[in-house]
């Protein structure tokens, strides 16, 4: 029976390690890039069930996105005297917290709203530049009874180039999702 030395044993570590470490970049790009479309799509259903409730309750409903020290902080309000959704009526109690508010980068790790420096904006739209949350001048997703919602963009951003978009279609209320390609230095459907 043959035996392997010392030295012949630490060489095909050695070669083992060399190849295992050479995969480890493309292995952890997509596993980033899983993850950032993965908040993308769950951006999305949760914008979409603010829509069938708006729709089917007849209240306004909004998709609310703050910011604080450890990120973005994902929250649902259902207005409670007909007149909106509006942040001093969120304050005094007015238009209740419609669940539980959420943080995307706990549940997808390294994925937060971000954007890449320099990135173009998506169909046409200005860039988001050091601003993901592009919904005019509120950073809230309203539906309203009839299904319409703010127009906007809400950037996602994973640890490395992984770059989404939601787009927010107002007269219709539907949301589509792109996906960055830095290669070809523009937008893609998902």
């Amino acid at each position: 029976m043959a035996a392997f030395s010392l030295i012949e044993l630490m060489i095909a570590l050695g070669v083992a390690a060399t190849f295992a470490s050479s995969g480890m970049p493309r292995l952890t790009g997509a596993i980033d890039e899983v993850r950032a479309a993965g908040a993308a799509r769950h951006v999305v259903a949760r914008l979409q069930q603010a829509r069938v409730r708006a729709v089917t309750r007849g209240r306004d409903t909004a998709v609310r996105i703050t910011h604080d020290a450890r990120g973005y902080i994902v929250s649902v309000y259902e207005d409670g005297n007909r007149n909106g959704v509006l942040s001093r009526d969120i304050q005094d109690g007015t238009d209740p917290a419609v669940g539980s508010t959420e943080r995307i980068g706990e549940q997808f790790p390294g994925v937060d709203f971000g954007a890449l420096p320099g990135l173009p904006g998506a169909e046409s739209s200005s860039p988001p530049g050091t601003d993901p949350i592009r919904l005019g001048s509120s950073d809230s997703v309203t539906f309203s009874p009839l299904g319409t919602a703010t127009s906007g963009s809400l950037y996602i951003r994973g640890r490395a180039a992984a770059q989404y978009v939601v787009r927010i279609y107002g007269e219709t209320g539907r949301v589509r999702i792109l996906k960055y390609s830095v290669k070809a230095d523009s937008w893609q459907p998902l």
